[in-house]
């Protein structure tokens, strides 16, 4: 047969041309090719891949802007939102169609839009009106964080699996950017866009292999031990991990059945982005209660309930002298329930680190949507840093990532540890 000129492209693809020798094209720039080839009068070009996102300027000079290391409002992103929804792909699509309204949903973190879309879940809002509000936030982002200003006009090209399969997605990205049909275009090889531009790519090469050729150079490659460089385990053993749980379990408080106890005693209530947490303290500081779940985008429901329960528990014998709330929520909580004062969760991290540690220098705290470092000097918080747009590495990505997997958070983490 004839000889083959081959090129590779694509996010995985670099790990494959090292491994076989063949040559890598970018993707960005076999995109452009396909679409200078293919269609020369298109103005602007935007493709949505699993990862990443890439919108190509056309008109004057050519000029290309491409997501960096965050995956929001791409494929994967859309693949996220339709399982927190539990739903498919293709169920989502199909719902958005016939959405009424569009609400606000942050696009450039799967974390953050999770908070938004479950409470309207609880609230009752329609799947529709929710997957239709996702699209659009993909809209959002591609349009203001890759375009940034720049008109995108003129003859528009869309490409990519997701603007190939996703008609709701389309009719966002359309009537958002206020195309008309002459102006809007889906070729049917949108989802082949970066192959056609490999190939385009291989008219420039010398080399040429035949097929036996290739399908060896494939072979020898995949059959190659490939050396991956592995961080140490957390623990060696069993008994460095049982040396570690008893070093940090004397930084705890006694628990003690509240049957038992008759007394005055304090509420705290934490909150959080993604959690609820309730302690009840007696005077010596022990701890008469305790609670920590998902708030489920519902957290007044979630404390209603934990209130009704601690107050059976109390009976006559247990008078609760004060309470606090801090985190997310505390003023809806606050205003909500009547709690006594509202605290800063950064003075409430310090407060009770310093029970425990009076010398306490540095404090990190890993929340659900958040991180925090502050730096402890004298006997005041002397700097805070904390994240900001992106939670990566947060309670609620750990999370997403240990379902994707097909685990509990619990069992996740034990699966890190040797």
């Amino acid at each position: 047969g004839r000889n083959l000129k081959v090129a590779i492209s694509g996010s995985a693809g670099l790990g494959l041309a090292r491994a076989t020798g063949i040559p890598f094209v970018q993707e960005v720039f076999a995109t452009g090719e396909t679409v200078k080839r293919l269609a020369p009068d298109t103005s602007v070009a935007i493709e949505l891949g699993g990862e990443d996102a890439k919108v190509i300027f056309f008109e004057g000079s050519i000029e290309e802007r491409m997501n960096g290391s965050c995956a929001g409002g791409t494929g994967a992103f859309i693949d996220q939102m339709a399982s927190l929804m539990n739903i498919t792909n293709e169920e989502m699509d199909r719902l958005s169609l016939n959405h009424k309204r569009i609400y606000p949903i942050a696009s450039r973190c799967g974390v953050f839009a999770k908070s938004d879309i479950q409470p309207l879940l609880n609230q009752g809002a329609s799947k529709e009106d929710i997957a239709a509000s996702i699209y659009a936030a993909v809209v959002n982002q591609t349009i203001a964080g890759l375009a940034q200003g720049r008109r995108i006009k003129g003859k528009v090209m869309f490409l990519g699996g997701p603007l190939y399969y996703c008609l709701g997605l389309r009719q966002a990205f359309v009537e958002m950017l206020k195309l008309g049909k002459e102006n809007a275009v889906f070729p049917e090889y949108a989802r082949f866009a970066v192959a056609i531009g490999a190939c385009i790519y291989t008219a420039k090469q010398q080399g040429e292999y035949t097929y036996e050729q290739l399908c060896n150079i494939l072979e020898d490659a995949t059959s190659e031990t490939t050396q991956t460089s592995r961080l140490r385990p957390l623990f060696n053993n069993n008994s460095e991990y049982e040396e570690f749980k008893t070093r940090h379990s004397k930084a705890s408080l006694e628990t003690i059945d509240p049957n038992n106890y008759d007394g005055d005693a304090y509420l705290g209530i934490d909150c959080g982005s993604t959690t609820t947490k309730l302690v009840l303290m007696s005077a010596d500081k022990r701890i008469l209660f305790s609670y920590y779940d998902s708030n489920k985008g519902n957290p007044l429901e979630i404390i209603r309930e934990q209130l009704h329960k601690l107050y059976n528990i109390c009976g006559n014998k247990i008078k609760i002298m004060g309470s606090a709330v801090t985190g997310y929520g505390e003023e809806l909580i606050k205003h909500a329930f009547h709690i006594d004062t509202g605290i800063v969760e950064t003075m409430a991290h310090f407060n009770a680190t310093r029970h425990f540690n009076p010398e306490v220098d540095f404090i990190l705290d890993i929340g659900g949507q958040d991180i925090k470092c502050f730096k402890i000097r004298g006997d005041a918080i002397d700097s805070i840093m904390l994240n900001e747009a992106c939670s990566s590495g947060c309670g609620s990505f750990i999370e997403t990532f240990a379902h994707s997997m097909g685990h509990n958070v619990e069992d996740f983490a034990k699966l890190g540890l040797f």
